[in-house]
């Protein structure tokens, strides 16, 4: 299983940008997908989750309304479209796969919000 996030950067605030995550080593369709994050020096924050089973989604109430979450199973990948951001969102993005728990991540990528 492998978990490749890309699409970080830098961003001004009140920007957007979109991650996404590539993955392989398994049927990806069988799979919900989550997008973790974590600020420096802190833990980590879930921030959505996309539910294979039900195509139903849910986001942390931080980022609900400005974020959205998709997926192309074609391409086994799923996507954040994260709008209006803020500097509290200058942070590391993970995307897990949704098992039991969130079994496999990937390495990561940074988003970083400046002007």
């Amino acid at each position: 299983v492998q978990l490749v996030e890309s699409g970080g950067g830098l961003v001004q605030p009140g920007g957007s940008l979109r991650l996404s995550c590539v993955a392989s080593g398994f049927t990806f369709s069988n799979y919900g997908m989550n997008w973790v994050r974590q600020a420096p020096g802190k833990g980590l924050e879930w921030v959505s989750i996309y539910d294979s089973g039900s195509g139903s989604t849910r986001y942390a109430d931080s980022v609900k309304g400005r974020f959205t979450i998709s997926r192309d199973n074609a391409k086994s990948t799923v996507y954040l479209q994260m709008n209006s951001r803020t500097p509290e969102d200058t942070v590391v993005y993970y995307c897990a796969r949704a098992a039991a728990y969130m079994d496999y991540w990937g390495k990561g990528t940074v988003v970083t919000v400046s002007s």
